[in-house]
């Protein structure tokens, strides 16, 4: 089963690394897709490392052949899983922007969306980020969190990365199409 790990740019970004080698472990593909911003927070090589693949962290990342890279990548996915997902990423699904490989990807695909937000808790309780789950959610995206607790950012209250191994779990909850 191929996986396609989003990675995006929060905090949390740190958690893709457990999240791939728990997944490669259970026998899962798993390609990682990262935003610029992501790489602030991780390198492409820890994640490349315990993927066992190569790192797409930009729509010109591509193979030595003619087919598109993150095309590729969606034709052959049998999941995507973002996480973190952060209230931009969430924003640009739901309203269909294509300015990076994640989302080029997320457009491309047919495999399903599971989404692990991890934000501030203003930023997941905005009504713009309520909306963009909701259109998600009727498109057939699935969520799972976030948690409660302490933030990042100092705060206390809603917004954490849901737990990895539930997260996993969850990811492994899915067949091959």
């Amino acid at each position: 089963m191929t996986v396609i790990l989003g990675v995006t740019a929060s905090i949390a970004a740190y958690k893709a690394a457990d999240i791939a080698s728990k997944l490669t472990k259970q026998d899962r593909s798993v390609h990682v897709v990262m935003t610029a911003g992501a790489t602030q927070f991780i390198t492409p090589l820890t994640l490349q490392t315990l993927s066992r693949h190569p790192v797409t962290t930009s729509i010109f990342d591509e193979k030595a052949s003619w087919h598109p890279g993150h095309i590729e990548l969606a034709d052959n996915a049998d999941l995507l899983l973002i996480a973190p997902a952060t209230a931009d990423i969430i924003a640009k699904l739901a309203h269909g922007f294509a300015e990076d490989a994640l989302t080029a990807i997320a457009l491309a695909t047919t495999a399903p969306l599971l989404l692990a937000p991890a934000m501030n808790g203003k930023m997941w309780l905005h009504p713009a980020t309520i909306a963009n789950v909701e259109i998600l959610r009727q498109r057939g995206a699935d969520f799972i969190g976030p948690e409660e607790g302490m933030l990042a950012c100092g705060y206390e209250g809603i917004g954490r990365l849901w737990p990895v191994d539930e997260i996993v779990a969850k990811a492994l909850e899915y067949k091959k199409r």
